[in-house]
């Protein structure tokens, strides 16, 4: 198991004391004096001060931190460097990453790092909560020329999810569309169905009928998948056992979700793609249904003469059990999935 460390660097709370900021001519919460006296702050740490700002964007009343500053670049590089090599973390969520300047996450992951004499390889993804292109454009300043690459998480699929999900009448052939992450930059695109930030009141709202359909998606496809605490266990959706459950989806990931992805069909109310394959990883075909009744389609498969047993199948409100098709000489077999539900084959 990895573990990886939720990284606030765009602003700062709880101080231990207020201070003038002449700047400002007011006073803040930016007196920050820990018992270990390693990166103390004051106002100077924080924008305004006597450093250009180079950032505009602050989140709500907190402090902001000014990275340009040298006390604050070096007290998150050795910061950073302490969480891996003496707690031990293989990686970090970087919080909030429009906040802030793409070249400290970058200076994160430059430095070398080793635990017990072995270099760390770091993994790292950043909450950019915004559009594809937007996140392109973090994604590029981040990576380019880098050696250890930082993914981002996909909120443009997020969101096309949630309609898939939600909106009567969603059209199955946006999910072959680009302008996800998942789609035009698979390596480096995090893929997820909900997360803490959707809670509904003054944030955005959880995804509310059918999630598992996004989970049998994000499970099969491209990209690296998170699964929500919350839904597993606060929703029941783990499901252990069960085909139909968080379960299955994540062993039929790890087991045989490998290689580049091929839409197969997609009209309004059917969407068929296969892996292809890589490694030890044999790959697979889903098939996911938005109608309400059961829907059969013949495909061209890269599984010719292998036969194609289903893993993980979810249907609403039927009792369903699919069963094994056997590919052609071709390539050609006829797959099905439920009312309103999924069958993943492989």
């Amino acid at each position: 198991m990895k573990v990886y460390g939720d990284l606030v660097l765009n602003h700062n709370n709880g101080a231990d004391e207020e201070e003038f900021n002449p700047i400002l001519q007011l006073k803040r919460w930016t007196k920050f004096s820990p018992l270990s006296n390693i990166f103390t702050r004051d106002w100077t740490c924080f924008n305004p001060s006597p450093y250009r700002e180079l950032d505009d964007v602050a989140f709500g009343s907190m402090p902001d931190l000014c990275h340009i500053n040298p006390r604050v670049s070096t007290g998150i590089l050795n910061h950073a460097k302490w969480m891996i090599q003496e707690i031990g973390f293989d990686g970090f969520r970087y919080d909030f990453v429009k906040g802030f300047g793409a070249w400290i996450v970058r200076a994160i992951h430059d430095r070398q790092y080793t635990r017990d004499k072995v270099k760390v390889d770091l993994f790292g993804v950043g909450e950019c909560w915004a559009g594809d292109d937007f996140i392109d454009s973090w994604l590029d300043s981040v990576n380019k020329w880098a050696d250890n690459r930082v993914g981002a998480f996909d909120f443009p699929l997020r969101y096309r999810l949630k309609d898939l999900c939600d909106t009567p009448g969603f059209s199955l052939r946006t999910l072959a569309d680009g302008g996800v992450l998942m789609k035009d930059r698979p390596f480096e695109a995090v893929t997820f169905v909900d997360n803490h930030d959707f809670r509904g009141g003054d944030s955005p709202p959880e995804i509310i009928n059918d999630k598992m359909l996004a989970y049998a998606f994000i499970l099969t496809h491209e990209g690296y998948p998170c699964v929500y605490w919350k839904d597993y266990f606060r929703y029941g959706l783990g499901e252990p056992g069960e085909p139909g459950g968080i379960e299955r989806l994540v062993q039929v990931h790890e087991s045989h979700a490998g290689g580049g992805t091929n839409i197969l069909y997609a009209d309004d109310l059917f969407y068929a793609m296969e892996r292809s394959g890589f490694g030890d990883l044999p790959g697979l075909v889903f098939a996911l249904n938005n109608s309400g009744g059961v829907i059969r389609q013949r495909v061209k498969t890269a599984f010719p003469g292998k036969a194609l047993k289903p893993l993980a199948w979810r249907g609403k409100e039927i009792v369903y059990n699919p069963v094994s098709v056997v590919a052609d000489a071709d390539g050609w077999c006829e797959v099905e999935a439920p009312q309103r539900g999924y069958v993943v084959y492989g």
